[in-house]
């Protein structure tokens, strides 16, 4: 039965625990051995149990946690978790404004950006570093263009020129979330489009004659550092993933049994699916009794609980004391090393590539393709990379270029 005026005022405690009277909808009146009474709200978000405190009786009514009951029950069907977004609040020391910046910045994020939770996420990063201090407790629709510029001169006068791009893009997504929660007008940050310096192109150093990546791979057979990080070095060709999801691999989205990796693509937020060669699934077997107990495949070295994964230098730094340095090859540079050898060499077909490396690919009526499309196909392929590369490291005759052939 729900809770009644009464009943709230007529619970009494018990000696020795507390104990729970429940209401509607989650909703529950947790009783003290001290007497004092307190509304909380159980619900889940994520695929986890929640607690939300609603507030203490008497100074809260029962209607009036009910009230607070369904608003929060409404921000969960809008896909906001409410404790998340009462500690953006706290955490943006704005005085319960919830038209904010930054607690309209961290509920974007909690909401919108894979990760987002995570210490060293790099968009919140990147707010928290050059935005928050200055325009944080501002209310979004009162922002001008001109604030937001002056975070960005700041960001460019350190010689980020690419980081400033992405702050203002970073701004841009929290205006247009704004304007979809009805707090903000519109967007300012097309405003500013041409203010900035031209972002820079960024270029990742790979390697793409076979005769060299024989070379590397051989070098990489023999690296002498920590095993995780020489199984991350040896399991990056064969799977060619952006490195920031190679070393954040978690073991529960790994089934050795269909050799199969499945996980989302923080990049285009889309579920990609990659065929794990039996090499790949080799080493994972391997592996696995040392690290297997944590959450990641490579986890932090400086992490003994696990609890981290792999930082975003480690793989880098491993190949330049390999003697290749970024000018020459780069974590991300397997990405094209493969794309490169399987169109140009193996001959599969580009549609098959550009699946596998998580491209955004669609199909003739303009659509993306699920990310099962190929798979059979891909599984073949992935395998037959695999294959290549150990004969390429055996010494085996180097196939050439087919634009190269007489």
């Amino acid at each position: 039965m729900s809770l009644t005026d009464v009943s709230v005022k007529a619970a009494k405690p018990l000696l020795d625990k507390s104990y729970k009277l429940a209401d509607e909808k989650g909703m529950y009146l947790l009783v003290h051995p001290n007497g004092s009474k307190y509304f909380r709200l159980k619900y889940r978000f994520a695929g986890k149990e929640k607690t939300l405190a609603l507030g203490v009786y008497p100074e809260l009514t029962l209607k009036q946690a009910r009230d607070k009951r369904d608003h929060a029950r409404k921000q969960l069907s809008d896909g906001i978790d409410p404790g998340e977004l009462r500690k953006a609040i706290k955490q943006s020391r704005v005085d319960s404004d919830v038209n904010g910046f930054e607690v309209v910045a961290r509920e974007w994020g909690q909401k919108m950006v894979s990760k987002w939770e995570e210490k060293n996420n790099r968009s919140k990063r990147m707010l928290e570093r050059n935005v928050f201090p200055w325009i944080g407790k501002k209310s979004i629709d009162d922002i001008s263009p001109v604030e937001i510029m002056d975070c960005l001169r700041r960001v460019e006068s350190r010689g980020t020129v690419n980081t400033a791009h992405r702050v203002l893009q970073i701004c841009g997504q929290v205006f247009r979330y704004a304007v979809a929660t009805g707090r903000a007008n519109r967007d300012i940050t097309p405003d500013l489009r041409g203010a900035l310096k031209p972002a820079k192109g960024q270029h990742f150093a790979s390697i793409t004659d076979p005769i060299k990546v024989a070379e590397l791979l051989r070098a990489i057979d023999g690296y002498q550092g920590s095993f995780p990080t020489a199984c991350a070095l040896k399991i990056a060709p064969m799977v060619f993933v952006r490195p920031g999801e190679l070393r954040s691999m978690q073991w529960q989205d790994i089934n050795i049994e269909s050799s199969e990796w499945r996980y989302l693509v923080t990049k285009t937020e889309s579920q990609h699916i990659v065929p794990l060669a039996k090499q790949v699934r080799e080493i994972l077997i391997e592996l696995q009794p040392l690290t297997g107990r944590g959450k990641f495949v490579f986890p932090s070295e400086r992490t003994p609980n696990g609890d981290r994964c792999m930082s975003e230098n480690t793989l880098n730094a491993a190949l330049k004391r390999l003697g290749y340095g970024k000018d020459v090859m780069t974590a991300h540079g397997f990405r094209a090393m493969a794309r490169t050898i399987l169109d140009e060499v193996l001959q599969f077909r580009p549609d098959f590539i550009e699946h596998q490396l998580a491209h955004a690919v669609r199909d003739p009526n303009g659509r993306a393709y699920n990310r099962t499309a190929h798979l059979a196909e891909r599984k073949k392929m992935m395998q037959a990379w695999a294959d290549y590369l150990d004969n390429l490291k055996a010494g085996a005759v180097v196939l050439p270029f087919k634009n190269q052939a007489g």
